[in-house]
């Protein structure tokens, strides 16, 4: 059975005015359909550099990213990305937002009742139908990053890349939103690559860590497997010795890496 997505012996470096500045070296690594999978590792290491890979968005260097056996070298409607900026058109309300994305996915292939009923059900999804005629600047932070993720969403992607997607949320909403997306992640069987920074948030919803060294040439310096099952309850987990268990390793990996920087300096 071929790997549903595959980095195959990527690495990633620009040229600017002669210089050679590495980011990615010989990243390997196979994530399967369905799988929750988050990239931590301190500042600097390449992760969204990674997600972009991922997105089409930035050529490899050398290597290949695979989806389905097929090569990724180009922006697709299949890699849909939700930034920590929620990137919504301020002169559209909610539902045009995702609408827009929806007919340009959808033209072909849905009528107009079709595509309406679309949208609606993916605002619903995120529980946000009730704002769909609200433009931007008359919802919460957390409201747009739900629309943010609609819109990825009625794409019907094949994989939804979370660039930090809730970093510049309180914690409540923060809290909010993990939940949200475990629940959509749990009905919709969707495959989810995530850059975070928080060691509690990646534990709380990914089935695996990847952990990246520092750069430059940074590349995987270990994965963790997360052997929590689904449904994940926050406030239980809070007290469960395998969540500790692997909070402590993504803590202990990230500490490590830091003395490292420091003992460079």
């Amino acid at each position: 059975m071929s790997a549903y997505l595959k980095l195959d012996h990527i690495d990633k470096y620009f040229d600017r005015g002669g210089q050679r500045a590495e980011v990615l070296a010989g990243i390997e690594l196979v994530i399967d359909k369905g799988e929750f999978v988050s990239i931590i590792g301190h500042s600097g290491c390449g992760k969204s550099t990674l997600l972009n890979l991922i997105a089409g968005l930035t050529p490899v260097s050398a290597g290949a990213v695979l989806l389905e056996n097929r090569e990724v070298n180009a922006p697709g409607p299949d890699r849909a990305v939700v930034f920590q900026n929620h990137s919504l058109l301020p002169w559209l309300s909610v539902y045009e937002n995702v609408n827009l994305a929806v007919s340009k996915v959808f033209r072909g292939t849905k009528n107009k009742a079709e595509r309406h009923e679309w949208v609606m059900r993916n605002l619903d999804l995120v529980q946000m139908a009730h704002a769909k005629d609200k433009r931007p600047s008359e919802i919460s932070g957390g409201m747009k990053q739900r629309v943010g993720i609609a819109r990825a969403l009625a794409m019907q992607p094949k994989i939804l890349l979370l660039d930090e997607p809730f970093g510049a949320l309180d914690a409540l909403t923060r809290a909010h939103l993990q939940d949200a997306v475990m629940e959509i992640h749990a009905r919709l069987g969707s495959t989810m690559v995530m850059i975070t920074h928080d060691v509690d948030e990646a534990v709380l919803l990914s089935d695996r860590i990847v952990m990246m060294t520092n750069g430059p040439a940074a590349h995987i310096g270990d994965i963790l497997e997360v052997p929590i099952a689904r449904p994940r309850n926050r406030i239980e987990l809070a007290s469960d010795r395998t969540y500790l268990k692997c909070r402590e390793a993504v803590l202990k990996f990230l500490y490590e890496r830091h003395r490292f920087v420091e003992a460079a300096e």
